[in-house]
């Protein structure tokens, strides 16, 4: 959300450059407690997304900040460019079953909407780092709303690649969405997709079949 904001400003010319950036630190015991009373952990401290054996999410620490600048800036500053983001967008959840069961539609939405902005066609794009929490409830319907938001004309043997982060260094909660955003990143700068973790079984409440989506588990080239 800092980096769709920091965009905007950018954008609207606000702004000639922008820091954004987000942390993530356990400082207490509490939350922890609380999550795992509510058995939303993943006991083994292992988080397994797409998994079938995923069965909770595991609490990480971080911090990063990226500087951004409009594109034309950053060449004419004569900056080391590390990627461009070329759309973004943001939305809310609405109505859904409770805190670990996300709404696919909303999801959906988003990710549509982002498209729409980047002008970027579903079938142009190559992998989608996930939220991939690992629980099994949330995975499943994320996993469906990608193969509806990416599915349209993409060409058969060409599926989608998903993978998360939060399987490596585990869910930073209020800076997951930046790790995620550094792991693409760091991705396109080395041209390969580093593996998701701990998956031995495909999750079976995913018709995998059917949709047009690969979880990445080795080193890919990109």
């Amino acid at each position: 959300v800092a980096v769709h904001l920091a965009c905007q400003s950018l954008r609207t010319g606000d702004s000639r450059m922008a820091l954004a950036g987000a942390v993530n630190v356990l400082l207490s015991a509490d939350a922890t407690i609380t999550l795992s009373k509510a058995r939303m952990m993943a006991p083994d401290g292992r988080c397994k997304a797409f998994d079938a054996s995923a069965n909770g999410f595991v609490r990480g620490e971080g911090c990063a900040v990226l500087v951004l600048k409009r594109l034309a800036d950053a060449v004419s500053d004569g900056d080391r460019i590390h990627a461009v983001i070329r759309g973004s967008a943001v939305n809310q959840d609405g109505r859904s079953s409770g805190l670990t069961a996300p709404n696919g539609p909303a999801q959906e939405a988003v990710i549509g909407q982002a498209l729409t902005r980047a002008r970027v066609a579903p079938r142009d794009v190559a992998y989608v780092e996930a939220h991939g929490t690992g629980t099994a409830l949330g995975d499943p319907i994320e996993v469906r709303a990608l193969g509806a938001a990416f599915g349209d004309g993409r060409p058969p043997g060409a599926p989608l690649l998903i993978g998360s982060v939060k399987t490596n260094v585990g869910h930073l909660e209020s800076a997951a969405g930046m790790a995620g955003l550094l792991k693409v990143v760091l991705a396109l700068t080395h041209g390969a997709i580093p593996p998701t973790l701990h998956v031995r079984q495909l999750n079976p409440h995913v018709e995998w079949a059917e949709l047009p989506l690969r979880v990445v588990t080795e080193l890919t080239p990109w």
